[in-house]
């Protein structure tokens, strides 16, 4: 153990990274915007600065300690330091803090009160720019971004999106999108975990709080609400919980004070989504077809896939996430029973992710124009309504969940965590081959981002993997298809850890402690209740006695496809102003580029100049051309070239010209 003096406290260190870390774990709490655990070390922001013995000013994040070293972290001169840091983010920064959704959890405007700034000595030069309401689930507004970089590096290192990155440099550097269009126009998953790290009011949820009240107050209206697995083990924390406190009960008669109808749940339709998953993956494993089957559940991955790996759309379960399910129950069941159109009957999901307001949006999930979730509110906004309708939480009695949708099993519960679904799933085909196994599953619960292993039952081997994180996710494909693991299902959740560290959750920020803490909440909760496998609920066996197989299918199930990554026609690459007589489109898609998309531009660009026809030719990139598997493409005047080769593309370009 090596020894270390900060502030005139001796201690040890061993493995922590830097001098922040070490600063912590004493108590002295540094101050910084960029610096986040789990991601690389940026050191942008410089708030975190201390002073060495012999060494001077130093950021603390970057410093790595050494054996002796003496740290002091509040002299005149740091103190000024940071005072001027401050003040500088200030004049840059739009200061309509009553109205910013991250007031009172904004890091500038705590720090600035904690070091007692009540004057900007500097000239405001905030930029201007629109806000970016393009995305059905974040928003952006650059005018407060400070520059610390937690988003550029969340979507890069933890999802492998690449959505935001900065661009210019100096005093005109930021953070932008490709092309400067919306996020909600890129490859943007909608996941959230940018807002989550964000320090300040650049990234934030998009609300649909006061389209809820509206519904709420529209006496001809029904309005009903579902409660997610993961939502109930995380807004206590709100309210001053411990992370993992399942207040369910509490939230349900928040709910019916603030006006909803019937308060339902969302775990009900898990147990749907299991057992037609469960069925789903026994019949491709005796089929021998279209594995691993990849589950649905988070609509993030599931964007993430038909955007980046097209050839594996169809082994994506075809299941129907289980808020969509109860969405689609709920409008089928509730319309006759309580007679009233599909249009007067309003559905909100209470979610942790801010992903499943992209989900609500997509066309799939309606029927003649009218979805099946008309609004998904997170456990952020959920905790703001609570608030605004004056109502004291801590005090408030339980109540009991709606019926017919509100009794689940433990297996519903459970899917909020990374390795839920896999193990809810599992108990089900378990249960299947040899009715009562009740096989260990405690390798799905490991504290890890990917998590692989496999059961026996009645000579039935399942093999399964659970994986968090779509960085992960991409490299546990990417062996996957080279043949280095074999397993029948794959479990993916796009936020580490799962749901209960969703974009729409409490700011925890990439937190694996917290996560821990929330998942195990969950499990308490599975333990307690009698039914933990999925195909024994009673609710269940009585919605499904009432359907045939048509109407179950069209009910709980979906399809995917292909998903250009730009909505856009595409990117001029030739900006020559003469009038063009030749057209060329080629697909710089994942799968195009991978199968030769790149060789096959460079080989026309080739031809093009040897031939002096670059002056006549409008060349166009665009990301997808929705035929994938037959990669690299490139149209020519209209023709689709499937398989090109550069050969093939010069012939009919060749024709074209003649």
């Amino acid at each position: 153990m090596k020894k270390i003096i900060i502030d005139n406290i001796e201690t040890t260190f061993s493995n922590e990274r830097n001098v922040l870390e070490v600063a912590r774990k004493i108590g002295i709490e540094l101050p910084t915007f960029c610096y986040q655990p789990e991601l690389s070390i940026f050191g942008s922001c410089r708030m975190c600065v201390v002073e060495v013995d012999g060494r001077g000013v130093l950021p603390a994040c970057s410093t790595v300690p050494w054996d002796g070293m003496i740290v002091h972290t509040n002299t005149q001169q740091i103190r000024g330091i940071r005072k001027m840091i401050l003040e500088m983010m200030l004049a840059s920064h739009d200061q309509q803090c009553t109205t910013c959704p991250k007031s009172e959890n904004c890091k500038l405007q705590s720090f600035a009160k904690q070091h007692g700034i009540d004057e900007v000595r500097f000239q405001s030069f905030k930029p201007e720019a629109e806000k970016d309401f393009s995305s059905t689930a974040i928003t952006r507004d650059q005018t407060k971004c400070v520059l610390c970089g937690n988003c550029v590096r969340i979507c890069d290192e933890v999802q492998s999106v690449d959505a935001l990155k900065f661009s210019f440099r100096g005093a005109k550097a930021k953070v932008g999108t490709f092309l400067e269009r919306g996020i909600g126009f890129e490859e943007c998953i909608g996941c959230g975990q940018c807002v989550k790290v964000c320090p300040v009011g650049a990234l934030n949820e998009r609300h649909n709080i006061e389209e809820v009240w509206q519904a709420v107050y529209d006496k001809s209206k029904t309005v009903v609400v579902q409660i997610s697995p993961a939502t109930r083990v995380t807004l206590g924390e709100l309210f001053g919980k411990s992370p993992g406190t399942k207040v369910t009960g509490k939230i349900i008669t928040a709910l019916k004070r603030m006006g909803f109808d019937k308060v339902f749940d969302t775990c009900f339709a898990a147990d749907f989504t299991v057992v037609e998953e469960g069925k789903e993956l026994l019949e491709r494993k005796k089929a021998g077809e279209k594995l691993p089957m990849f589950t649905s559940c988070c609509p993030a991955w599931v964007k993430f896939a038909e955007q980046n790996f097209p050839n594996l759309v169809g082994n994506l379960s075809s299941c129907k996430s289980p808020q969509q399910m109860l969405g689609s129950l709920i409008k089928d069941r509730l319309t006759k029973d309580m007679n009233i159109k599909r249009e007067d009957l309003v559905v909100v999901a209470l979610m942790p992710c801010t992903a499943k307001k992209f989900e609500v949006a997509r066309e799939e999930f309606k029927v003649n124009g009218n979805p099946d979730v008309d609004f998904v509110l997170t456990t952020n906004e959920l905790a703001l309504m609570i608030k605004e309708r004056g109502i004291d939480f801590n005090k408030l009695k339980e109540s009991e969940l709606d019926e017919p949708f509100g009794l689940s099993t433990g297996a519903g519960i459970i899917f909020g965590s990374s390795g839920g679904v896999s193990e809810a799933v599992l108990r089900f085909a378990a249960d299947s081959l040899e009715k009562g196994s009740t096989p260990d599953f405690k390798k799905l619960r490991a504290d890890k981002d990917v998590k692989i292993t496999e059961l026996t039952v009645s000579g039935e081997t399942l093999k399964l993997a659970a994986v968090s994180g779509l960085r992960n996710a991409r490299e546990l494909i990417q062996k996957i298809q080279d043949g280095d693991i074999n397993v029948d299902i794959v479990e993916v959740m796009a936020c580490s850890g799962g749901c209960v560290n969703g974009g729409g959750q409490p700011p925890a920020l990439v937190n694996k402690a917290v996560s821990k803490k929330r998942a195990g909440g969950l499990y308490t909760n599975d333990k307690k209740l009698e039914q933990r496998i999925s195909s024994n609920s009673p609710g269940l066996k009585k919605i499904y006695a009432g359907l045939d197989d048509k109407k179950t299918h069209d009910l709980l199930h979906t399809h995917y496809e292909h998903r250009q990554k730009n909505k856009n026609d595409g990117y001029i690459i030739d900006e020559t102003p003469n009038e063009k007589s030749l057209h060329l489109d080629i697909c710089f898609g994942a799968s195009c580029l991978k199968s030769g998309g790149q060789e096959l531009y460079l080989g026309v660009m080739k031809h093009l100049r040897e031939n002096n026809l670059v002056e006549t030719t409008e060349f166009k990139a665009t990301y997808c051309m929705k035929i994938c598997t037959k990669g690299p493409s490139l149209r020519v005047n209209g023709k689709q070239l499937e398989k090109c080769s550069v050969e093939t593309a010069i012939s009919e370009i060749n024709k074209a010209v003649k």
